[in-house]
């Protein structure tokens, strides 16, 4: 694979993008008042990190669809950090997440802004919340202004609606079955629309329609980036109970504490005894939890088999995935990437 699209290659190209624009906006909000300098570092912050997933699938969208290397794909790629760091924002708001990235997120990192104030906790939220509203600004701005002919731009533009509509309704339905009955498709509707599409189905599609890609292509694309987006929150949900939070950036109970209707949880509660279903019950959704009670939840976890099924739930979406590509007609160096993406985005990580 040629060097400039090998995925650490095309990460530096598209944290580059990402620091020169975000550096570039920064300074006009600065030049409105100084006083916005701790939105400003926020903003910074929160876009300096993460693996580029998204700008990736957008990217290999776009060559796989058959066109060549292009800088200004990348910028266009690029595009789709900003909506996922706008996301992470105000899921974080939603969440009451504290940490992120093993730092504090964007509506704890403001406090400080207003120490000792009144509302202090309530003002650091609603600046975090605006700082996630001008990020999916950005995200449309950046897509605009990356260089590719407007003719391109317009054959995805009607794809930005989709991504937006489809991610609010899975967080929406995150909220509306919190803490509500277990139930396991519930569970995998609500990642398939808060995460799975906007992290690889909608990415790959709109890197397709940039390139003018047939029907058939966004169709690989999807019975691709369906199962793939599943299995990655799938991972994302077992490493956020049982990751090593220096390695996950966050807190182990932050999806406990939150009732998360999350798969594991789901089959954990409709496997356990009627005894662990009481305990369970009462430490979900409960601040605070203790060493002692999260390795509680952990074993009853494992004991129901919920861990290992949720591994083989990983394990046959990712075979569904790699399996859509083989005589798909892709180019060989797109085909190699979205394997090796598949792969590496749902890997155990201890």
């Amino acid at each position: 694979m040629h060097e400039r699209w090998g995925q650490g290659a095309l990460k530096s190209r598209v944290d580059q993008e990402l620091e020169r624009f975000v550096r570039t906006e920064i300074d006009a909000l600065l030049a409105v008042d100084e006083a916005l300098a701790p939105l400003g570092d926020v903003l910074t912050a929160v876009t300096a990190h993460g693996k580029r997933l998204r700008s990736s699938f957008c990217y290999w969208g776009w060559r796989a669809a058959g066109q060549p290397d292009s800088d200004a794909m990348v910028r266009a790629a690029a595009s789709m950090e900003l909506v996922h760091a706008a996301a992470v924002v105000h899921d974080d708001i939603i969440d009451e997440s504290g940490l992120r990235h093993g730092l504090p997120t964007a509506h704890v990192a403001l406090r400080k802004v207003f120490p000792e104030k009144p509302r202090r906790t309530a003002r650091a939220r609603s600046l975090a919340m605006l700082a996630g509203d001008l990020l999916m600004a950005w995200a449309g701005q950046l897509f605009a202004t990356c260089g590719l002919p407007a003719a391109y731009l317009a054959q995805a533009r009607g794809l930005w609606g989709v991504l937006a509509r489809e991610l609010i309704a899975g967080e929406a339905l995150e909220i509306l079955h919190t803490a509500a009955e277990p139930d396991v498709r519930r569970s995998l509707k609500v990642i398939r629309y808060k995460t799975a599409k906007y992290t690889v189905e909608h990415p790959l599609h709109i890197g397709a329609a940039l390139a003018g890609a047939d029907t058939r292509v966004r169709e690989v694309f999807s019975a691709y980036g369906l199962p793939l987006g599943e299995a990655f929150q799938l991972r994302d949900d077992l490493m956020g109970l049982f990751g090593e939070p220096a390695t996950t950036g966050k807190a182990n109970t932050d999806d406990l504490t939150g009732a998360r209707p999350t798969a594991l949880m789901a089959l954990a509660q409709q496997a356990a005894t009627p005894t662990e279903r009481a305990e369970l019950a009462g430490l979900l959704g409960r601040g605070g939890l203790t060493s002692g009670q999260l390795e509680r939840v952990r074993a009853v976890v494992e004991r129901t088999g919920a861990r290992r099924r949720i591994e083989d739930m990983i394990a046959e979406r990712v075979a569904l995935a790699t399996g859509a590509l083989h005589g798909a007609g892709l180019p060989e160096d797109a085909r190699r990437a979205m394997t090796h993406l598949a792969t590496a985005s749902t890997a155990r990580q201890n």
